[in-house]
């Protein structure tokens, strides 16, 4: 209200709209404003995710790569905590204004866990809009977000992220109009509940842009960067045991390292010590027979990606032959899964093998060996061979881990949640279960979900189905999706090649 002194007529006209405000107010109703206290705790609850993560990471990077590549990692480290801080600066202004307005409006009521006046509809127009809060809010997630663009060190690595934290006006609707974002989000007709519900959402846009912008950054440490500055002249013979008559044959090459690179590199799935980029292996000795290993250096290439670059298979003879067994996918075999293995027994002809297993069933012939499993625990491989016309020998056995596959994550127009569009949302018809990062093609199938819609001032949806596609019911709700309406699926059953159920986690977008 205007202050100073009035006229009779401008004193009624005040209280005419005093009185507008409270009948509006009456029409704001509990469950919708719950609604928003939900998705307001949802929300933080996220941000806390979000930062913990944020912290690992960085955390993990001072404690490794800091030390150990100090000298490269050390600016990148420095843009990293620059990011940090302009996410931090903006949480905390937030922050600020969440504090103000539920002093405004009251305080926490304990009996509904909400701002006292949470239904208030003058006090977000007059602090937020008229005192220009929310040109100021505008800036400052225009220049933060432009900020941790900055950050990233070039355009491809720009171009390949998209953040959520940003302030555009949304499209013209209905009768009223163009509205600018301050009016959208803050303006006359939002209740207070609402306006710290889209506050804490910009809390957790920024704080999933830190944490994107971030991740993005540390992966630079981890690309490779070789400076070939030491040469060695090799022998490398592929075998040291050889039968009577055969060739010995060995390459001899040029190698170049870089001395300052500390690669990963394994034999048998185990790392090794790695001293001025070359790994050392101490084989054992400790038992009769030839002995075969194979080396893996990893590197990571300009895009992140890790590439393995094997050594091929060495032996050396203590003795007697062994046997050698290996998984063509990991050390680990899963219920369900047909699990490739590969045997072989230096000096011994592949059609003189004998494989069995106990754990578990084992077919095939010569190298290639399918292991099936169905109970967690462990299972082993034993080799035997002819060695001699009609004398079969133990060679060696090899005890593998059983495990379930893990369990997958809900997809649903390609994601696992976030802000997406709203005709991105209308458009789908199927909800997918997919794993990550996971060696084999383990496909699992939707049995059943429960899909929640909650569209601005209305009540929420919920619907349910069995089966990976949208009932017809729900088609016809998912049409309603506009801007700012929130989509949760939940509830979701999802059956492997194991055909185990799994309950998979709940995934919520927020329509744009």
């Amino acid at each position: 209200m205007a202050g100073g002194k009035q006229t009779p007529r401008q004193r009624m006209i005040n209280i005419l709209y005093l009185v507008l405000l409270g009948l509006i107010a009456l029409n704001v109703p509990d469950n919708l404003l719950d609604a928003f206290r939900k998705i307001t705790l949802s929300l933080d609850a996220s941000s806390a995710n979000v930062t913990k993560d944020v912290n690992d990471n960085v955390s993990a990077f001072e404690a490794s790569t800091l030390k150990e590549q100090r000298e490269r990692a050390t600016p990148i480290y420095k843009r990293a905590i620059d990011a940090r801080k302009k996410a931090e600066q903006l949480d905390q202004y937030v922050a600020s204004l969440r504090t103000l307005l539920t002093k405004v409006g009251g305080g926490i009521n304990p009996d509904i866990n909400d701002v006292d006046g949470r239904d208030n509809l003058d006090i977000s127009p007059r602090l937020m809009i008229e005192e220009k809060r929310a040109d100021t809010l505008k800036q400052k997630i225009l220049d933060t977000r432009a900020g941790l663009l900055a950050d990233l060190k070039d355009d491809k690595e720009r171009s390949g992220i998209v953040l959520s934290l940003d302030a555009v006006d949304p499209p013209a609707s209905g009768a009223a109009g163009k509205k600018t974002w301050q009016e959208a989000y803050f303006g006359e007709g939002v209740p207070l509940g609402a306006t710290l519900t889209n506050l804490s959402k910009i809390q957790t846009d920024t704080k999933n842009a830190e944490n994107e912008i971030v991740k993005i950054i540390l992966s630079e440490a981890q690309k490779a960067q070789v400076n070939l500055d030491k040469f060695d002249a090799v022998a490398v013979a592929p075998t040291s045991y050889v039968l009577v008559g055969q060739p010995y044959t060995a390459e001899v090459f040029l190698t170049a390292s870089d001395s300052h690179l500390s690669p990963t590199i394994s034999v048998g799935g185990s790392p090794i010590q790695v001293e001025a980029g070359k790994g050392k292996y101490v084989g054992s000795t400790a038992t009769e027979g030839l002995h075969t290993w194979e080396g893996t250096v990893y590197v990571k290439d300009n895009d992140g990606k890790i590439t393995p670059y094997p050594t091929g298979p060495q032996t050396y003879m203590v003795a007697r032959p062994s046997a050698v067994v290996s998984p063509d996918k990991m050390n680990v075999l899963y219920i369900g899964l047909p699990n490739p293995v590969s045997v072989s027994a230096p000096g011994i002809a592949k059609e003189n093998l004998r494989v069995s297993m106990s754990g578990g069933s084992i077919s095939g012939s010569g190298e290639h060996w399918t292991a099936n499993v169905s109970t967690i625990g462990t299972a082993t491989i034993n080799v035997s061979g002819e060695l001699t016309k009609g004398k079969i020998s133990p060679l060696g056995s090899t005890l593998f881990r059983v495990k379930r596959i893990p369990d997958p994550k809900a997809q649903f127009g390609g994601k696992s949640g976030g802000s997406t569009g709203a005709a991105n949302l209308r458009a789908q018809e199927k909800l997918f279960a997919k794993l990550d990062n996971f060696e084999f093609d383990a496909k699992f199938n939707v049995t059943r979900f429960t899909l929640l819609i909650a569209r601005p001032r209305q009540d929420a949806t919920t619907l349910s189905t069995s089966g990976a596609e949208l009932s017809q019911a729900m088609r016809t709700a998912m049409n309603s999706v506009t801007p700012g309406t929130t989509v949760v699926f939940k509830d979701i059953i999802a059956v492997g090649p194991d055909g185990t159920q799994r309950n998979i986690d709940a995934i919520v977008f927020n329509a744009n």
